[in-house]
């Protein structure tokens, strides 16, 4: 349970550092990144444990390495993602607003 406490923190943690340093920040909110790392590497962490790569010694570490790379990685797409596609929204809905008149 310890575990899935760290790596929550962890994938919250790097959710916030995408959004804190996206330039398009102000078109979705904080917790966004931080919710998709969370979930992701969540998800990561259940399907390596249902898969057995807790059992042996030499494989114990790829459960918690996965999980916080898959959620760091989820964490900068979905802020990229995210806040460049509502920024050329917002742009384009703006230059039909100033062309009506």
């Amino acid at each position: 349970m310890v575990a899935l406490v760290i790596i929550a923190l962890t994938a919250a943690a790097f959710g916030a550092i995408a959004w804190a340093v996206d330039k398009h920040r102000a078109m979705f909110g904080a917790v966004l990144p931080a919710g998709a790392a969370v979930a992701a590497s969540l998800l990561v962490w259940i399907l390596t444990m249902a898969v057995g790569l807790n059992n042996d010694s030499a494989t114990a570490w790829m459960p918690w390495i996965l999980s916080m790379l898959v959620g760091g990685a989820a964490a900068w797409a979905t802020a990229g993602f995210v806040g460049r596609a509502r920024h050329q929204h917002q742009v384009e809905r703006n230059t039909a607003i100033l062309q009506m008149h």
